[in-house]
């Protein structure tokens, strides 16, 4: 009991801290710098078919009602590249000489060099005494998965039952993520949101492109934090969530609908798996995904709220309309202030961080994997 109150009040610190308003203590010579915002889009047909091909100038992004300008531009794990005034894109060589011109990356050379090529891919895997049956499969397809991403991918293997476990770290050297995958051992009560937040914060400590992969046997019955609170974290920093489960999570109504709206509101995917098989053709999929997505950037125009602001990505014209587009709806500003003398910075007591209510899903992410 002790500690799960210790571990709420540190939860609620993080979202105190990540909603935090701040001013200058001395100083009024201040100027506002809104970190650049990243989008992992994914456009397919009808059939569910990847769009490929598509050039800066095919995506219109809108921002409360405020047309936005993409500043870089990537399609899958091609490194990113600065989209000119033209709509045209330059190699990322040409960045520093962009920022000398005063571009509105005012200061951000080093986020723009971070937008190279692959992705910051967390693993986050079901320790659970859920997992009692098919832990093995369940590792057999984790591992397939690391083998399999792309060599400019990066990846960290976490696992959880009641708290989590760092297995690896982010790091290139798939030997030392298999080695974590399989050294982990089944047991204890599942606190899933819990520790989806706490990997979702350790991800925000990486620039470039992130996603969380999760595998999950079963539904929360440990965490202290509504997985609303998770979804909004998520989508305000960033990163795509990426949800696996078995068919006996998809027995408990409430978690389906969870897992696909989080997923949803994030720019991922669900998938639900009846057999080690399904659990393995879930993996590839996301594989496929994250190696076809568009990674698209841009610097927000002056915008008065500092609240939830609503993004809208779409196609333009009229022979793209018919194709589809997932990635996230939001996101919740986290303004960097900075005095003209580097004086330290103290935040206010009055967090600005609210909780909201998941959306329903316009379109199901859910990916039925096995035919009846």
């Amino acid at each position: 009991m002790v500690r799960k109150s210790l571990l709420s009040l540190y939860l609620v610190g993080l979202f105190i801290a990540y909603g935090t308003r701040i001013e200058a203590q001395e100083s009024p010579d201040l100027h506002v710098v809104v970190n650049l915002v990243q989008l992992n889009v994914a456009v397919t047909d009808k059939s569910g078919n990847y769009i490929t091909g598509l050039r800066p100038k095919d995506f219109a992004i809108v921002e409360d009602r405020i047309q936005e300008k993409v500043a870089t531009f990537a399609e899958g794990n091609e490194p990113a590249l600065r989209v000119t005034e033209s709509g045209e894109t330059e190699g990322p060589a040409d960045l520093s000489a962009a920022l000398s011109k005063g571009s509105p990356a005012t200061g951000s050379l080093q986020t723009l060099s971070a937008l190279v090529a692959g992705a910051n891919v967390f693993v986050l895997f079901d320790t659970s005494n859920y997992m009692y049956h098919g832990f093995v499969f369940a590792q057999d397809a984790i591992a397939e998965f690391v083998r399999s991403l792309g060599s400019a991918d990066k990846i960290a293997f976490y696992s959880y039952n009641r708290d989590l476990s760092r297995a690896a770290s982010l790091t290139a050297d798939r030997g030392q993520v298999l080695h974590a995958v399989r050294s982990t051992v089944a047991g204890d009560e599942a606190a899933l949101y819990n520790t989806l937040l706490l990997t979702l914060k350790d991800a925000t400590q990486y620039e470039g492109r992130k996603v969380v992969v999760v595998f999950s046997n079963g539904p929360d019955n440990s965490s202290v934090v509504p997985p609303e609170d998770v979804a909004e974290f998520a989508q305000s920093a960033g990163v795509s969530i990426y949800m696996i489960s078995t068919q006996d999570a998809k027995l408990e109504p409430v978690s389906t609908a969870v897992f696909d709206r989080m997923t949803a509101a994030t720019g991922g995917k669900a998938y639900f798996a009846k057999n080690w098989r399904d659990e393995k053709r879930a993996f590839a999929s996301i594989r496929d995904d994250l190696a076809h997505l568009y990674s698209l950037s841009y610097y927000p125009k002056a915008n008065a709220n500092s609240g939830w602001r609503a993004i809208t990505v779409k196609l333009v014209g009229d022979r793209l309309k018919k194709y589809k587009i997932r990635t996230r709806n939001g996101y919740r500003p986290q303004p960097s202030r900075f005095s003209s003398d580097a004086k330290p910075i103290k935040p206010m007591d009055t967090p600005q961080y609210e909780s909201r209510t998941l959306p329903a899903s316009s379109g199901s992410s859910q990916e039925p994997l096995s035919k009846p």
